[in-house]
């Protein structure tokens, strides 16, 4: 730039910061390896990758046929983390705390946890352990395997609770593959799919399951109809369209969070806040602190209608944003916390969604709030 050296009018261009990416549709796989440093996350783009970076396929596991019906549905990248061997309830915690600093993930799936548990009751345990780390998190979502073949799925999804999940029943078999194996990986590939296609408020459901020619339960009108008010996702084969995924509910029961779409809109705001907004805390909490987080959501959410995400006519009738003295009392301050108060009105149901969203130094938080 000229140094302004004489009296004059002198044009500066200044251009706004460059807001950071926010991949979707990218899961973390955890299960069990024949080589690789156990709880240390690997990124794969390519399928390939697995073996080059772990080795063969471990006899008796699912993480493979997981990742590679992952990219034959549409997914370009995920992290597998390889579980040390011994107590499946131990090694899941430890994987699952190798993935706790990691922002770049939003899907969690854990195929081999049903090769290695071998009653329903440690099932429900490690599942519900992987729910609570996702909420724990607040930025990711887990994608469920139903136990296999004829089990009681409803009696598993009835020992499963919360948000940030999804079940997915029954198990898949691969082309080319004389076995059955859990659905999560291809799941993940249709989730991915989507959201590359059309964002993270578009429904993973009536998608074809790429790579699948058989279903272990052949799943009728009547079976779906008991499923799908209870939450669980059911996979099915239609004549000439193929096997599809036929459900988008979560395990919540909350009606706000019935739908994976829903929460994971949600999910997502609040990791854009994190990613975006990350140096809010240090600011001073003021009017100016407030203005910044209206004027960067409204930016935000307004991109999101325009993209179809939300409802209504206007970009006013598709959201609002809350951010002031009201939500932030000066006991809200003294705690160190900025309480933005949002709501959306999702494409899918039509009705608003109104949460708090909590930002602290240790980072964000999405709390169901009442309009």
């Amino acid at each position: 730039m000229a140094i302004q050296q004489a009296p004059g009018l002198y044009r500066e261009d200044v251009f706004p910061a460059r807001r950071a990416a926010l991949p979707t549709g990218v899961p973390a796989f955890l299960g069990y390896t024949a080589s690789g440093k156990v709880n240390e996350p690997v990124r794969l783009t390519l399928f390939s990758h697995l073996a080059e970076a772990f080795g063969p396929p471990v006899e008796g596991g699912y993480l493979a046929a997981a990742v590679e019906g992952f990219f034959l549905n549409g997914g370009r990248e995920c992290l597998v983390v390889p579980l040390p061997a011994g107590d499946p309830e131990d090694a899941l915690e430890a994987g699952l705390a190798a993935l706790a600093v990691r922002q770049d993930i939003d899907l969690v799936c854990a195929p081999d946890l049903l090769a290695t548990a071998q009653t329903l009751d440690l099932t429900l345990r490690l599942q519900s352990a992987i729910l609570a780390h996702c909420d724990a998190q607040g930025d990711r979502f887990a994608i469920l395997d139903s136990v296999p073949g004829t089990g009681d799925v409803l009696e598993q999804r009835n020992g499963l609770e919360g948000e940030n999940g999804a079940l997915y029943h029954p198990w898949i078999r691969p082309a080319g593959s004389s076995t059955f194996v859990p659905p999560c990986g291809h799941v993940a590939g249709v989730v991915a799919r989507c959201d590359l296609r059309t964002g993270v408020h578009k429904a993973p459901a009536n998608e074809e399951l790429a790579g699948v020619v058989d279903l272990e339960v052949k799943l009728t009108d009547r079976d779906h109809a008991l499923l799908n008010p209870e939450g669980i996702n059911a996979l099915r084969a239609f004549p000439g369209r193929g096997i599809r995924v036929w459900g988008a509910r979560t395990l919540s029961r909350q009606s706000a969070w019935t739908f994976i779409s829903v929460r994971r809109l949600f999910l997502t705001a609040a990791r854009w806040m994190e990613l975006n907004l990350a140096d809010a805390a240090f600011e001073p909490h003021d009017t100016r602190l407030w203005n910044r987080i209206t004027r960067e959501l409204t930016t935000w959410f307004e991109g999101l209608f325009r993209a179809g995400a939300l409802k209504g006519r206007t970009a006013a009738e598709a959201f609002f944003i809350k951010c002031d003295g009201e939500t932030n009392p000066p006991e809200v301050r003294e705690a160190g916390q900025v309480v933005t108060v949002i709501g959306l009105a999702p494409s899918v149901p039509n009705e608003f969604v109104v949460v708090r969203i909590i930002h602290g130094t240790s980072g964000i938080g999405v709390v169901a709030a009442s309009a």
